[in-house]
């Protein structure tokens, strides 16, 4: 059964919609988190600011063991979780929930990354300086990774796009949803064809802005 486009292209917009809102929001709460994440991972290692080994032990660990594990099989296996904290494994909210949590992880790895590639000659000279704690955290470690910071944040919002795909397979609505149900199930290529289509156009248009913020902080 092929697809009849004139009645089809508005479900096209919906489930573009709906990628978008995933992406944007997850974005949102998981660069917040995760940034949060990152910064607690960088400032406990040992010799830093705040060297904490137990703090940085347990987030070390959560992130080894939850970065590795293939979004489709954490969506599912946190399926009971997401419930009960939304109410429902359905819908574009219910996906938000394990794209953020799954997304937090990566961002902080990325994150402290960046932060441990920071001269530490920069550090000393701010302590010196008689800058705060608080002070070399937001004044000096941020601002220093903050281009490259962004283009990590640019590589995780294009795999945002991917997960959003796969959300969307397992009932999470947008063009994962899409092509699973009127491309995959139907055998219509062209469902696929256009699906494929918008979400490089997707990942074309988060690498633009990425790069572009990016370019901003670098130069100054």
């Amino acid at each position: 059964m092929q697809v009849d486009w004139n009645t089809f292209w508005p479900r096209v917009v919906q489930a573009s919609g709906q990628t978008v809102t995933m992406v944007i929001f997850t974005l949102i709460f998981a660069t917040i988190l995760g940034s949060v994440i990152g910064l607690l991972l960088f400032v406990t290692r040992k010799g830093n600011i705040l060297e904490n080994k137990p703090v940085f032990t347990i987030l070390n660990i959560l992130i080894n063991i939850i970065r590795p594990i293939p979004f489709i099989i954490f969506l599912v296996a946190i399926s009971p979780i997401t419930r009960a904290v939304m109410g429902s494994t359905i819908g574009t909210g219910a996906a938000i929930f394990p794209m953020t949590i799954a997304a937090s992880f990566g961002i902080a790895r990325v994150v402290e990354n960046n932060l441990v590639s920071i001269d530490p000659g920069i550090i000393e000279a701010a302590k010196a300086m008689g800058a705060s704690k608080l002070q070399i955290i937001f004044g000096v470690l941020i601002r220093e990774a903050m281009g490259p910071l962004i283009l990590g944040i640019t590589f995780i919002t294009v795999g945002l796009i991917d997960f959003s795909a796969m959300a969307g397979t397992v009932g999470g609505g947008g063009l994962g949803d899409l092509a699973m149900t009127y491309g995959y199930q139907r055998f219509d290529t062209s469902v696929m064809v256009v699906t494929v289509v918008l979400l490089i156009i997707l990942v074309q248009i988060a690498q633009f802005v990425g790069n572009y913020f990016a370019r901003i902080f670098l130069r100054r």
